[in-house]
């Protein structure tokens, strides 16, 4: 389930109208799994205009970037347009931008690979779930071994219906 705030963020991302993909925990969550995720991790378009609305985003949201040192570092246009992966705690929760996922893919090599959810008000491009499986598969992480055969099951009964 995805904490109500966590939940804001996306409306806040969309109504900026910032281009980006759900990847991660959340896109289990949205795709139906029955799991749960403390976070939410984006792949963004590294455009200047949209990472201009990003941070538009990320500043309404005073966004902070996760430093085991304490230190009190916000996020930058030029940092977000590196394409590194900048994890980030915001008013709405931990939020981590994406260049690029761990094996190199970015945004226009996964627009292909979406499914969209919307609630009447706006909708959201989610990384698809095969694309979900394979990259949790190849990511090899506990947590990521824990979550493939859920997201399995989730895609064999998606096929049956």
């Amino acid at each position: 389930m995805l904490k109500p705030n966590l939940l804001e963020l996306l409306h806040q991302l969309r109504e900026a109208r910032v281009e980006f993909i759900v990847v991660g925990g959340a896109a289990a969550v949205l795709q139906g799994a029955p799991l749960t995720t403390k976070d939410l991790d984006v792949v963004y378009l590294q455009t200047e205009d949209n990472v201009s609305r990003l941070m538009n985003v990320l500043s309404a949201n005073r966004a902070r970037i996760r430093d085991p040192a304490g230190r009190h570092l916000v996020p930058s246009k030029d940092l977000l347009l590196s394409g590194r992966q900048i994890l980030m705690i915001t008013d709405s929760g931990p939020f981590d931008c994406l260049g690029e996922l761990h094996d190199g893919r970015k945004y226009g090599d996964l627009i292909a690979r979406v499914d969209e959810f919307g609630d009447g008000e706006i909708s959201i491009l989610v990384m698809d779930l095969e694309t979900l499986i394979e990259t949790k598969a190849e990511a090899n992480r506990p947590k990521d071994r824990m979550a493939v055969p859920i997201l399995l099951a989730v895609l064999r009964e998606r096929q049956r219906k």
